[in-house]
């Protein structure tokens, strides 16, 4: 059997129901559910198993750019156009708490582990931590060593790595204060990482992905043929960490082999830019979103 068989390639479902480009889509941690947010300023949950439209989550001022959800599916978190990182109750749609202090508009949201902290990034440059369990607004730690936008950031269970415009990805210890910097000399738009934890894989404008080794910044492998040299699109790794997964601004996704680098796969997912590409934690199940305003859901 091919490794492409093995791989979610025909469109299960199309999720329609934003107005306008879909910013992000991403799975819950059990794969069950997916919440996807866009230009229409609205957060959407859907069983993207069954293309069914669960609940609509209205409050942001402006384009809702990234959403998370807490490892017990019980609340999320949101940000976007209007400056604000929005923490929510999923079942009752309520906003629990807005968190400001970034002065420009914000990228990315995720939680730790223990979704007790919320990390967001921001085009003021900085990396600012949340503290959920405390009834402040204020910001419990602002990391500002950037020198241009931060676009994406990720967590481990003791760092905070969060990739730059400046084209820096930067790895901060939170148990030791430390902070190192891996310089790509390319605008990074979207960094995540590999599901053994080793490796860091970061979407630069340039129109590659690079592969990253978390420890030492070695530079383990280069991926290219998608297009991104304007737009924020999403890359990851499949739940198996065998293939490499990128949107491109031409409509088309692409896998890749992990270790040679060769493009096992390429198909058009949409018509317009790919912004976000998000894989199952256990099945070949992928989310696609874009700019054409849907949401689809690709199984093999």
């Amino acid at each position: 059997m091919s490794a492409t068989a093995e791989l979610p390639t025909k469109e299960a479902h199309v999720l329609k129901g934003h107005e306008g480009a879909v910013l992000a889509a991403r799975f819950n941690g059990d794969g069950n559910y997916a919440l996807t947010c866009g230009k229409d300023r609205t957060i959407r949950l859907w069983n993207p198993h069954r293309g069914i439209l669960i609940k609509t989550y209205k409050s942001h001022g402006r384009e809702v750019r990234d959403v998370h959800v807490t490892s017990d599916n019980a609340k999320f978190c949101s940000c976007g156009g209007d400056r604000q990182v929005y923490y929510w109750d999923v079942s009752t749609g309520r906003v629990i708490r807005k968190f400001r202090g970034h002065d420009g508009e914000v990228n990315a949201v995720k939680f730790n582990d223990s979704s007790s902290v919320v990390v967001s990034a921001g085009f003021d440059r900085s990396l600012r931590v949340w503290d959920c369990r405390s009834h402040s607004v204020e910001p419990v730690q602002i990391i500002d060593t950037f020198l241009d936008t931060v676009m994406s950031v990720v967590l481990t269970k003791t760092e905070i790595i969060g990739g730059s415009v400046d084209g820096t990805v930067r790895t901060f210890d939170m148990r030791i204060g430390r902070e190192m910097s891996d310089n790509l000399g390319q605008p990074v738009n979207c960094i995540s990482i590999s599901n053994d934890g080793n490796c860091v894989l970061a979407g630069c404008l340039d129109s590659t992905l690079r592969l990253l080794d978390r420890t030492t910044g070695e530079l383990l492998q280069v991926y290219r043929g998608h297009i991104s040299k304007s737009f924020k699109t999403d890359c990851c790794l499949t739940n198996s960490d065998a293939h490499v997964i990128g949107g491109s601004e031409d409509g088309l996704v692409f896998f890749w082999d992990l270790v040679d680098a060769k493009v096992v796969s390429k198909f058009r997912a949409h018509d317009l830019v790919v912004t976000s590409v998000s894989y199952h934690p256990k099945e070949d199940c992928m989310l696609t979103s874009s700019v054409d305003g849907t949401i689809r859901v690709w199984k093999k």
